[in-house]
């Protein structure tokens, strides 16, 4: 690559003038407007590029920011990933994606790396991992900014935006209910996901509100850490061979409904007019899924870029040498109504 010096020597502009213009440094604020796209114009037909590694020697700024995903073949993460990418491509951040794949080992190991290598700050995913939050307290503790997509903190100084996911659930046991529904099924999430408790809180708040039974033997649990389509289907598959009789189901997110969705079609019953099936989060998919999923929105897209003009906001502050302060954000969910449930 060609070097500053080389630049000047062949352009006729000194290193310092380069400098100030390439990087948008204050001081070249009184730098004429065509000089500086004449320095520009250089960098392109030379193909100069300012030396970050060379600046952040310099400043102890690397200008890269840790993005943590569960898994980031999950559509969740991937939509997360979108909304943050609009904000974070006009910012002068560069996000650092990691795929934790669902290991806390994995997940101990990069903090401790991104910790060493000066990063910036840390935007984690929370969906089906249970994330550790008091693993991040290192980076709080050092005033860079730490922000949670989908998972409410409760940490002094790592910030969170999250869906109400008991609002959520309530929505869609209320369109079941509304829809005259009594026997429901029931898929919930692993136990170590904190979102299945929050959402079975919203059932339960509602069944009990309304005088709705929840019957033991209609109630399944996913057993792995991360919920998915196969594991849908083995639970729905379990439940329809006990000879249990139910009208609909309430799945614990959208790929949880699929494979429920597949389960009760190989059974034999029919979607929605045997048995009506709701989702939630509204994946990409479920508009096109066969019946399209009626299901709960929590628009992941939202979700990110709320999370990324968190970060935005208190790296400023950071910069700035202002107090340090923690920003805890709700999103209200909507119910999506579909072709997927019908009255009982």
């Amino acid at each position: 690559m060609i070097t500053i010096r080389e630049f000047a020597k062949v352009s006729g502009f000194s290193p310092t003038t380069i400098s100030f213009v390439l990087n948008n440094s204050p001081a070249g604020q009184h730098i004429p407007r065509k000089t500086k796209d004449e320095i520009r114009k250089w960098a392109r037909r030379l193909g100069y590029y300012p030396n970050q590694f060379a600046r952040s020697l310099r400043s102890s700024r690397s200008g890269a920011i840790a993005v943590l995903v569960p898994d980031v073949s999950d559509p969740y993460c991937a939509q997360v990933l979108r909304g943050m990418d609009k904000s974070l491509y006009r910012s002068k951040y560069l996000p650092v994606l990691i795929d934790i794949q669902n290991s806390r080992v994995r997940f101990r190991k990069y903090v401790a790396t991104l910790f060493e290598r000066r990063i910036e700050g840390v935007i984690a995913v929370a969906n089906s991992l249970q994330l550790q939050t008091d693993m991040l307290d290192p980076f709080a503790k050092n005033r860079i900014p730490v922000i949670v997509i989908g998972r409410e903190s409760d940490h002094d100084g790592i910030s969170s935006v999250s869906v109400d996911n008991r609002a959520g659930a309530r929505l869609a046991i209320a369109h079941l209910f509304n829809q005259g529904h009594r026997r429901i099924a029931f898929i919930r999430g692993p136990k170590q996901v904190v979102d299945s408790t929050t959402r079975w809180a919203g059932i339960t708040d509602f069944a009990r509100e309304c005088g709705l039974p929840l019957a033991s033997k209609l109630i399944m649990r996913l057993t792995d850490t991360a919920s998915s389509s196969e594991a849908g289907f083995e639970a729905m598959t379990k439940l329809v061979r006990t000879g249990a009789r139910f009208t609909a189901v309430m799945a614990f997110d959208d790929m949880t409904a699929f494979g429920a969705i597949r389960a009760l079609t190989q059974a034999g019953l029919k979607v929605p007019e045997q048995c009506s099936v709701v989702g939630f989060d509204d994946v990409a998919a479920a508009a096109f899924y066969n019946p399209p999923l009626t299901t709960v929105r929590q628009s992941m897209d939202e979700l990110g870029r709320i999370g990324t003009s968190i970060f935005l906001e208190l790296a400023q502050k950071r910069q700035d040498n202002e107090n340090a302060f923690t920003v805890i954000r709700k999103v209200e969910p909507t119910l999506v109504v579909r072709a997927s449930t019908a009255a009982a």
